[in-house]
């Protein structure tokens, strides 16, 4: 479990595929912020590394049902964590801005993960927003999605659909990872021919030129995601907003 949460952290930190992501959320993090200084609660934050980008933009806060994952965000100094579901969050209505779910979704049974969206929905505020991203496509399951625990991968009209029906309204949604799809794909193509497994390859960061190129390869694709959607990818993404007002009948 050691080898592994170091690993995991390593990746988060370094990987080329976290780097991207960031480079995609940050974006989308600086609009809702517009300037202010907002209240923001992270959803699965794991081991913390994500918080550091959300701070910029706020006093950030993490959740994650992870106990390991948590120790080592204290260890590197995160102060506002705290050991919860987001099935179930100990958290008044209405106290946040912005509420982000990186990749924790894709992972919940299907009740919960109905159960999840409505708790985010619940403690956000009047017009406050919500960021989330999952796995995409499920022809793309792979020897990532067993160690991660995936249990669905998602079409980007089907993540809309999930969070419509939980009381929010979509504004954006979009395929990322666009860029290196080609290489995604035939990777999960061949894992698909040798069979699954749970493997901590999925998580090594790549010799450094190669993690470099495509660091920036998904550095271009962020710039582009600021003016486009991405068609295809092997995450999907979306920004949604909680409605001013609850209707009533």
């Amino acid at each position: 479990m050691d080898r592994l949460l170091e690993a995991t952290a390593r990746a988060e930190r370094d990987h080329f595929w976290f780097r991207g992501f960031r480079r995609f959320m940050e974006p989308l993090v600086a609009r809702v912020a517009n300037g202010r200084r907002i209240e923001i609660l992270d959803c699965g934050c794991g081991t913390g590394h994500n918080l550091t980008m959300l701070r910029k933009y706020g006093r950030a806060y993490g959740i994650d049902l992870t106990w390991a994952g948590l120790q080592y965000a204290r260890h590197r100094g995160e102060k506002k964590v705290a050991r919860a579901t987001v099935g179930a969050l100990p958290i008044p209505a209405a106290r946040f801005d912005l509420v982000t779910s990186f990749d924790v979704l894709y992972g919940l049974p299907d009740e919960v993960e109905r159960t999840a969206i409505a708790e985010m929905v619940r403690v956000l505020k009047p017009g406050g927003w919500a960021i989330v991203n999952v796995a995409a496509l499920p022809w793309l399951h792979g020897n990532h999605s067993v160690l991660g625990g995936e249990l669905r991968r998602y079409r980007r009209q089907e993540l809309r659909d999930k969070l419509e029906a939980g009381g929010f309204r979509v504004t954006r949604s979009s395929y990322t990872n666009f860029s290196i799809f080609p290489m995604v794909a035939a990777v999960r193509a061949k894992q698909r021919l040798s069979g699954h497994m749970d493997s901590e390859a999925e998580i090594s960061v790549p010799a450094p030129p190669i993690n470099a190129a495509l660091t920036a390869l998904l550095g271009l694709e962020a710039v582009a995601l600021r003016l486009v959607n991405m068609p295809i990818g092997s995450s999907v993404m979306a920004v949604a907003q909680k409605p001013q007002s609850t209707p009533t009948l």
